[in-house]
């Protein structure tokens, strides 16, 4: 009897298990090209270039910050509707600190070297605390997640309101500035450096993972397409870092630097920005955040908690504590969303954060968060965060009004849902 042959989608699952392709990952990557192509179209090139390419890189890190720690949150099988509204009370308790309490109660004007590392401890501390009373609420008290964050979003706001008094809190410390991207660069040299660190990183990475494989007998690509991988990673980083280099610094501003420093603007010269400082602290934050998922048993016990609750409590978890710890963590990410949200825009506004609960839930679900819980990943949050903010960004550069983008991100919002339903019943996913 002959042999039945393979039907097209099996031959095809079976190379894709073979590279370890993440379709989901490729499938994000492409809307990703498509969006940015489109726009850079309709815009007449102005969507791709540098200038722009650098507002977008520093207006998505509030919300990828926020995403990562969404991830553990909805992995979990909560949600947090408060974040926007915590970054706001983050957002307001350091505006009075640097700009009210610390000059009045302690002396310190704008401009002491204490202002900026005192104001981001009390931000950081405050996202902590409230995040950690939620988790209590939620783990200990076994209130919803849904209400005490629905609560949340509607106490926190108005607290920060009514601690500025309704003002608008500006102007900020130098220094703390700098945390907001625009203020605060690596400059063209450094960047290049710290690039080339990043893919040396990349490529021990790569390296690190097949040997490892290898070592203990499992399956691992083809080297051609760990080449390819390689050569792919190294390219993506180099060529990031040569576009906001390619951004130059106004002359104004370079003239202010040099006066700043008692000198004089040489004729002719100029200089990039290169890598913003925010960037850098979301770099950090994916690692920090990657490594806990993956590498901790911290990460193992929130995993495990969102694919089965109750197995996990009865194999000795603390999914009360563990829930605590969650929305800490989520509090803490708050916090440092707010450092870098506030310098950007160089004020405390009352509106800060407005929508970021949409934003943020979207990016971590776009990004393949699954809402069933127990599924999730880091870089697949924030490159759902530059998704959102690439649209947001597009529609804003091609005149779209902003009722109709709130429109578009809702239905891209349940696309992302539909799709991730499609994927885990096509390719068998749990």
């Amino acid at each position: 009897m002959a042999e039945i042959s393979q039907n097209p989608v099996q031959k095809r699952r079976g190379l894709i298990e073979s590279l370890d392709i993440d379709m989901r990952l490729v499938g994000m990557i492409g809307a990703l090209v498509l969006i940015s192509l489109a726009f850079n179209l309709a815009t007449g090139g102005a969507y791709l270039s540098p200038r722009n390419i650098f507002n977008l890189t520093i207006q998505t890190v509030s919300v990828a910050i926020m995403a990562t720690g969404m991830v553990f949150v909805i992995v979990t099988r909560n949600i947090d509707l408060s974040v926007g509204a915590l970054l706001a009370i983050c957002s307001a308790m350091m505006a009075m600190t640097q700009a009210r309490w610390l000059p009045g109660m302690l002396g310190l004007e704008l401009g002491s070297p204490l202002i900026a590392p005192l104001t981001v401890v009390v931000g950081l501390v405050t996202g902590t605390l409230i995040g950690a009373m939620n988790g209590w609420l939620v783990g200990y008290q076994l209130i919803p997640a849904f209400i005490v964050t629905l609560g949340g979003f509607l106490i926190w706001r108005f607290a920060g309101w009514y601690l500025t008094s309704g003002q608008t809190i500006a102007p900020l410390d130098q220094t703390f500035l700098l945390f907001g991207g625009a203020e605060g660069t690596l400059g063209e040299t450094w960047s290049w450096i710290l690039g080339l660190a990043l893919s040396l990183v990349a490529l021990w990475a790569i390296w690190s993972a097949r040997r490892s494989k290898l070592a203990h007998d499992f399956p691992v690509k083809p080297l051609g397409a760990e080449l390819a991988l390689a050569g792919m990673a190294v390219a993506a980083i180099l060529g990031f870092v040569a576009i906001l280099n390619a951004y130059a610094i106004p002359k104004g501003k370079l003239r202010r630097l040099f006066e700043a420093q008692g000198m004089e603007l040489p004729e002719g010269y100029s200089a990039g920005h290169g890598l913003p400082y925010s960037v850098l602290i979301l770099i950090l934050v994916a690692v920090v955040m990657t490594v806990i998922a993956r590498r901790t048993r911290l990460g193992r016990y929130i995993f495990a908690t969102g694919g089965n609750p109750d197995a996990a409590e009865l194999s000795g978890i603390n999914t009360r504590l563990l829930t605590v710890k969650v929305f800490a963590l989520m509090g803490f990410l708050c916090g440092l969303s707010a450092v870098v949200a506030s310098a950007r825009l160089q004020s405390h506004a009352n509106d800060i954060g407005t929508l970021d609960e949409l934003r943020v839930i979207a990016a971590a679900v776009i990004g393949g968060t699954a809402l069933a819980g127990g599924s999730g990943t880091i870089y697949g949050a924030i490159l759902g965060a530059l998704i959102m903010q690439s649209l947001a960004s597009g529609m804003g550069m091609v005149g779209v009004d902003s009722p109709l983008q709130n429109i578009v991100v809702g239905a891209v919002l349940v696309f992302a849902v539909w799709i991730d339903i499609q994927y885990r019943k096509r390719w068998g996913k749990t």
